[in-house]
């Protein structure tokens, strides 16, 4: 039955109230199953022959329903039971109508999998360093630990449940395990009792109401490391507890000195203390949640990442990399990665699991939230790492690439079916979400936004909520009209360029939609935002007040025309076109300009560039003034933007060669400056920068920094001296000694992969292997890559191959040649398999490969990855008209500049 709004959700006859929840008879190896038996008790409220529930890959082999009416009890015994597949649904029938009650307790047996798809009830694999418990299972050579992944529709692959976010319940879960494994869930554990030989059932507190999807569970041979908060929460500390598989308890350390603090501060900005008497973090082995793609740590060399954790109430998961950290051998990138994603995870506790989204529509109200006060936090305790730097950087640039497409979306999005969410856990939702927070925060001040954030938890505390929720608590903290400041930033699709023309004393602004592909009609352009300017310049001797653009069009008189910037540190959530004599002069007054105002003003040059309302010689020429450029952050932004023009023209020798030539000019004093010395306790935005500097190097050709590197590879991996490769540097030696070698040294790092004890070490080298040159090579990678590594960093190798330029088209007719069994391998995932298809596909430059992709989905069942195939297909028509518009403009600017 639809609902309105053309929701397809469950009828809405039965309340759900409480689940009783056991799991039991798991069969550890083999077939994998378990028995289940749920008793929910429920609100009847409309008579009914039937109800109707989540299920999928379940069998339900008996179900009745216990109503009572007034003092008696009447049992019902099902007389059907019957599924719909595609909805992931089971109808239960009775041959009498089950009466309206205020309690009814539906009780169902059923049978699951632990599947190995990382959704629902799933075993994750590894190898353990030390000997394990007695009962820890296997497959093949490697040990199994079991936990769930349930957001957005998979609680109803592990039991039959209401699985839609505004039908919350409390749950009382227990579960049957060996002995010597340990059980998670998201309260303390209560008791157990002992049942067979070596089992027994551990059972757990009862939750507070909340969503299906935040249930968890979890399974294996646990230890932990605990700390407690310095705050009281009911007259006493809380114990916060980092859970790894046995012998990696070393690694949680990092982990545990962040989350206390940050439990602390959520506390005290939301004014509402943490609701659980605990919080413990897992590390699970093998993960994928629905986040696509998550914070970069830098843009050649880490980019993209994924989140991989999920926010589960009082147990959060995480992917092992992004939880574990080893001062001793983990990349220093990491560090920061720990940290944002921990703090993001726990902001969920309250923005998301205290209060949800009423529907998927408003999946933005929690990751939007949560992606900016994860920002907020990682800053209060790391100012030294210029966190709003990163966030423009990395969030920004990278909402602005998804949203500057025809296939994006708005931020709130209608959901009919709640199957079609997962595309929506995009850039849009986070990235985009989190940008225009932190936009709307900076306008009406950082204490009124979280004042009205904190009015607004507080209101919907154990429930559900909207986006006009929220916007109307922010309109009574701020006595501003919120809706109508943020209405169009939320409906509708896209965002502004603001165009900048200089007249006789005054500057003329105006605002009109940007598209990647420079060709926006006029149907596309009706949107008018509101764009605060945050105009940096003066006026007279005052400096500029605070300005905002509402018309399409508008002037500013009087400004003092020697220095002015637009969007200072890049607050608003837009693009900025400057006459070029205008971005000729920005590019000599760098030392005016903050970290964030450089990273946005080369930012914005670029895309202009790439879209053909600015030219790349532009670009060019404002980052030819940047060689004496010392931050981090900024280098980023500059080789990410020469990434992007390098990338595009990849199939132009001429281009390629004198782009090359231009880098090497651009970089080497800095490269001179920074040297290959890691010195103890350097900070870590420079230790970032030395790697990026010494890859960027060596992938353009640098003779000293290519044989320094070879040298040092072939000390580490012949053992001679594995302190020749620093654990910062890996991804650059190792990445420029594939980039020049040959199977000897392709064939060296791939045994690195399969031996490293490096908590990173795998993805380290997944993505350097990627970076092979010959078709022989090429084969062999696609083979290990489909056969040998995780399925949960298939999209690692997909990036890696597409990025390249040797290999892009192979691994297209590898996709096309196996598609069947890619499908059918990844299908039971659809965020893997979305993540492989769009990260495959999106960097060709030319319109025969779009029409061969076009050609070649045509007629398929593309549910689930729809989304990214028109993603894939104006990302590369876009790319297509940049090459042919640019190129001659491109190779004459470097001719006359001598870099050809």
């Amino acid at each position: 039955m639809a609902a309105p709004f053309g929701r397809d959700v469950l009828p809405g006859n039965i309340k759900p109230i409480n689940y009783d929840l056991s799991i039991y008879d798991l069969k550890l190896g083999g077939s994998f199953t378990y028995q289940g038996t749920v008793s929910i008790l429920a609100k009847i409220l409309r008579s009914t022959n039937e109800i109707i529930l989540n299920s999928h890959q379940l069998i339900i082999s008996s179900a009745e329903v216990t109503v009572e009416l007034a003092k008696s009890q009447q049992t019902f015994k099902t007389s059907g039971i019957w599924f719909d597949v595609p909805r992931r649904r089971v109808t239960i029938s009775f041959q009498d109508a089950l009466p309206i009650t205020e309690k009814a307790v539906i009780t169902l047996k059923f049978e699951g999998i632990m599947n190995h798809d990382m959704a629902g009830f799933s075993r994750a694999r590894y190898k353990s360093t030390i000997t394990p418990a007695a009962s820890v299972p296997m497959e093949g050579d490697e040990h199994l630990m079991f936990s769930t992944q349930f957001e957005a529709c998979d609680a109803r692959r592990a039991f039959p449940c209401f699985d839609e976010p505004n039908l919350k319940a409390t749950f009382d879960f227990e579960i049957e395990i060996p002995s010597d494994l340990i059980a998670l869930s998201n309260m303390p554990e209560k008791g157990t009792r002992k049942t067979k030989d070596g089992f027994h059932v551990v059972s757990f507190e009862r939750t507070p109401v909340m969503s299906t999807y935040l249930l968890a569970w979890a399974v294996g041979d646990f230890e932990y490391i605990e700390d407690f908060t310095k705050r009281k929460y009911n007259g006493k500390a809380l114990p916060v507890r980092v859970y790894t598989t046995r012998g990696l308890k070393n690694q949680a350390q990092y982990a545990l000195s962040n989350a206390p603090q940050v439990i602390d501060y959520f506390s005290e900005i939301f004014g509402i203390d943490y609701p659980l008497p605990k919080a413990d973090l897992l590390a699970v082995h093998e993960f994928v949640s629905n986040f696509a793609i998550g914070i970069a740590i830098s843009k050649s060399k880490f980019a993209p990442f994924v989140y991989f954790s999920m926010e589960n109430w009082g147990l959060v998961t995480y992917r092992t990399t992004r939880v574990l950290f080893d001062e001793k051998t983990s990349d220093v990138g990491y560090k920061s990665l720990v940290s944002y994603v921990i703090a993001h995870e726990l902001a969920h506790q309250w923005f998301g699991n205290l209060v949800t989204m009423d529907w998927w529509d408003e999946l933005w109200l929690n990751e939007g939230f949560a992606t900016w006060v994860g920002w907020l936090a990682t800053d209060h305790f790391h100012p030294e790492w210029d966190v709003w730097s990163q966030f423009v950087s990395q969030d920004m640039q990278m909402a602005f690439t998804r949203d500057s497409l025809r296939s994006s979306h708005p931020i709130e999005v209608p959901i009919k079916n709640a199957l079609d969410v997962d595309q929506i856990f995009d850039d849009i939702s986070y990235r985009k979400g989190s940008s225009v927070i932190r936009m709307l925060a900076a306008h009406l001040g950082q204490q009124k936004f979280l004042q009205g954030v904190s009015n607004y938890l507080k209101e919907r505390a154990y429930s559900n909520a909207t986006t006009q929720d929220l916007w109307s608590a922010l309109s009574q903290s701020s006595d501003q009209d919120v809706n109508s400041l943020m209405e169009p930033w939320i409906r509708k699709i896209g965002f502004p360029v603001v165009t900048v023309d200089e007249e006789i004393n005054q500057i003329r602004i105006k605002q009109s939609r940007y598209l990647s592909t420079g060709d926006v009609t006029a149907d596309e352009d009706t949107t008018n935002w509101w764009i605060p300017l945050g105009v940096r310049g003066k006026i007279g001797n005052k400096e500029v007040a605070p300005i905002s653009l509402t018309a399409r069009e508008d002037v500013i008189t009087g400004i003092e025309s020697l220095f002015y910037k637009l969007n200072a540190e890049n607050a608003g959530f837009y693009r900025t076109k400057y006459p070029p004599r205008r971005l000729a002069k920005l590019g000599t007054q760098m030392d005016q300009l903050s970290v964030s105002d450089k990273i946005g003003l080369i930012g914005d040059a670029g895309a202009l560039a790439a879209s053909g309302e600015s030219s790349t010689p532009g670009l060019l020429a404002l980052i030819e003034g940047c060689s004496s450029e010392s931050k981090y952050l900024v280098w980023s932004q500059i080789l990410g933007s020469l990434g992007t023009v390098k990338s595009v023209f990849s199939d132009d020798a001429a281009i390629t060669d004198s782009l090359k030539s231009f880098i090497l000019k651009l970089i080497g004093s800095a490269v001179q400056k920074i040297g290959w010395k890691v010195f103890p306790d350097e900070d870590l935005l420079t230790s970032q920068l030395r790697s990026l500097l010494i890859l960027s190097a060596g992938l353009n050709g640098h003779k000293e920094i290519i044989a320094e590197a070879q040298r040092r590879f072939k000390l580490y991996i012949g053992g001679n001296d594995r302190s020749a490769v620093h654990p910062s540097l890996r991804a650059a030696i190792f990445g420029i000694s594939i980039r020049y070698g040959s199977s000897a040294e392709y064939l060296a790092l791939k045994k690195e992969w399969q031996t490293t004890e490096s908590i990173d070490g795998r993805e380290i080298c997944l993505r350097a292997l990627a970076r092979l040159q010959s078709p022989q090579l090429l084969d062999d990678y696609l083979s290990f890559l489909f056969n040998d590594v995780a399925m949960q960093d298939l999209h690692i190798g997909a990036i890696g191959l597409a990025a390249n330029p040797k290999t892009r088209q192979g691994l297209w007719i590898h996709i096309q040649r196996n598609f069947d069994t890619i499908r059918a391998g990844l299908g039971e995932n659809m965020v893997v398999m979305e993540l492989f298809i769009r990260h495959s596909l999106k960097s060709f430059t030319d319109r025969r490969a779009e029409q061969e992709i076009t050609k070649f989905f045509k007629g398929r069942d593309n549910s689930g990855y729809d989304r990214a195939l028109e993603i894939v297909k104006d990302t590369i028509l876009g790319r297509a008209a940049y090459k042919e518009r640019d190129a001659a403009a491109i190779l004459a600017w470097l001719k006359a500049n001598g870099h050809a």
